[in-house]
C-alpha cells in the first residue's frame, strides 16, 4: 500500500504523509495528540476490538454511517463479524482493512490428518507427547492467552458476557472450556506455559517440538520460512476444531481504519480509505498475502494463491463461522483480560478451576457494573 501511495496523491492532488509505528506507539501517539484534539492526524488505523469502545467515549472518531451507506462502497459487501464490530452505538466509526482468525498448525507426517474435534485434537496430543517432543503448544500468559482461549469459549458454547450485559465466565460453558484449555497445556504442553504468549510459543512449534498450535492464522509465513522454521515441508494448516458447540473461531478486524474527529481535512481522509478499503485494493492486498474483510475477495481464487491451499481453505471456514470478537468488549481491555486469564492459569497448572473460575466471575461481575458506566455517553 505505501509503495502505491503516489497513485492515490496524484489522484487527490496532495500529499500523504504516513507514520509506521508499532501498535504500542501508536496508542501512545493517540493519548497524547488526541486528548489535545490535535489535527494533524486525518486517517487513524485502530485495533477495534482494543480501543474503538473507549475512543468513542472519547469523542475522537467520526461518524462514518452515511458515508459507508454509499451505493459505490458496498458496506454489505464486508463479511458481517468484522463489520459489526466496526459499529459504536449504532454509528460506523471504522472500516475494518485486515482480519485474523485462529488456525490449527499441525504435523503432517505425525497424524493422518488434522483432528475435526476438540476431543480428537486433545486425545492426539496426549497420544504424541513424548520426552523429545509436546502434543500441543500454544499461549498459556494469563493475559495473552485470553483472545485465542476466546475460541475454545465459544466452541463450548460460552462467551465472556451475558445477554444482559453480566459475566459470562462463571457459566457452566465457560468452565468447561476453561479445564479443557488448561489440561490441554498441563498435560501435553511444555513446562512454563504460563508465561508464554505468541513469541514464546511460535518458535517451539516451528522448530518441530509440538505436534500441533492453534494461533493467529496470520502467523503462517513463520513456519514456512527455513531460516527459522524446521517443519516447512511438515507443517500443515486446517479449521479451528469442533468443540461441543461447533466450530465457532473468532473473525475480528485486527486493523481498521477511522477518521480523526479534529480533522481538517476529512473528505480527502474518506478519499484515502475508500481507496484503501475499495475491492481492488483489498484484492491486491489479499493476492500478497494480507487477508482483509470484504466477501468479494474471499470469493475471488486469485486473491488466495498467496497461502497454502489448506490454509487458504481453513480462512474461508473459519470465517464463515466466525464470532466478530476475541476478548471483551469493554472499555479497560487489559483489566478485563488480567481477570478473565486467572483460571486459564490455574487450569495450565493444575489446579482446580471450579472455585478460581467463580472466584473470576463475582470479580469480573463487579468490573463490569464499573465499566458499563463508563460507557454511558
Amino acid at each position: 500500500m505505501q509503495k502505491r501511495l503516489p497513485e492515490f496523491e496524484d489522484s487527490i492532488g496532495r500529499r500523504v504523509s504516513m507514520q509506521l509505528l508499532t501498535a504500542d506507539q501508536l496508542s501512545s501517539s493517540y493519548n497524547v495528540k488526541l486528548n489535545a484534539s490535535a489535527n494533524d492526524i486525518d486517517v487513524m488505523m485502530v485495533r477495534a476490538l482494543q480501543e474503538q469502545l473507549l475512543f468513542a467515549r472519547n469523542g475522537w472518531l467520526t461518524d462514518l454511517s452515511d458515508l459507508v451507506a454509499d451505493q459505490e462502497f458496498d458496506w454489505a459487501d464486508f463479511q458481517d463479524a468484522p463489520r459489526q464490530r466496526s459499529i459504536t452505538r449504532d454509528k460506523v466509526l471504522s472500516v475494518p482493512v485486515v482480519t485474523e482468525r485462529p488456525a490449527l498448525y499441525y504435523r503432517k507426517d505425525l497424524v493422518d490428518g488434522p483432528p475435526a474435534t476438540l476431543d480428537a485434537l486433545r486425545e492426539e496430543a496426549f497420544r504424541l507427547t513424548t520426552a523429545d517432543r509436546f502434543g500441543y503448544v500454544g499461549r498459556g500468559q494469563r493475559s495473552g492467552a485470553v483472545t485465542q482461549w476466546s475460541s475454545f469459549l465459544y466452541s463450548f458454547g460460552g462467551d465472556f458476557t451475558t445477554a444482559d450485559g453480566g459475566s459470562g465466565i462463571g457459566s457452566p460453558e465457560a468452565v468447561a472450556a476453561y479445564r479443557f484449555y488448561g489440561e490441554l497445556l498441563d498435560r501435553a504442553g511444555p513446562p512454563g506455559a504460563t508465561n508464554m504468549s505468541l513469541e514464546q510459543a511460535m518458535p517451539i512449534f516451528a522448530q518441530g517440538k509440538a505436534a500441533f498450535y492453534i494461533d493467529a492464522d496470520a502467523i503462517y509465513s513463520n513456519f514456512l520460512d527455513p531460516a527459522i522454521s524446521t517443519v516447512q515441508e511438515q507443517v500443515g494448516f486446517a479449521p479451528f476444531p469442533a468443540g461441543p458447540a461447533g466450530s465457532k473461531p473468532h473473525n475480528i478486524p485486527s486493523w481498521s481504519v477511522g477518521i480523526n474527529q479534529f480533522s481538517m481535512l476529512k473528505d480527502e481522509a474518506w478519499q484515502f480509505i475508500q481507496w484503501v478499503s475499495g475491492p481492488q485494493m483489498v484484492t491486491e492486498l489479499q493476492a500478497a498475502g494480507i487477508p482483509g474483510a470484504r466477501s468479494s475477495a474471499w470469493e475471488d481464487p486469485s486473491t488466495l494463491t498467496a497461502f497454502p491451499a489448506d490454509l487458504a481453505e481453513a480462512m474461508r471456514i473459519n470465517a464463515e463461522n466466525g464470532i466478530g470478537h476475541d476478548r471483551p468488549e469493554v472499555i479497560q481491555v487489559g483489566r478485563a483480560r488480567d481477570i478473565v486469564g486467572r483460571p486459564l492459569v490455574a487450569g495450565i497448572i493444575g489446579q482446580d478451576v471450579a472455585p478460581v473460575a467463580a472466584e473470576a466471575h463475582a470479580e469480573f461481575a463487579d468490573f463490569l457494573v464499573r465499566d458499563n458506566r463508563q460507557q454511558e455517553f
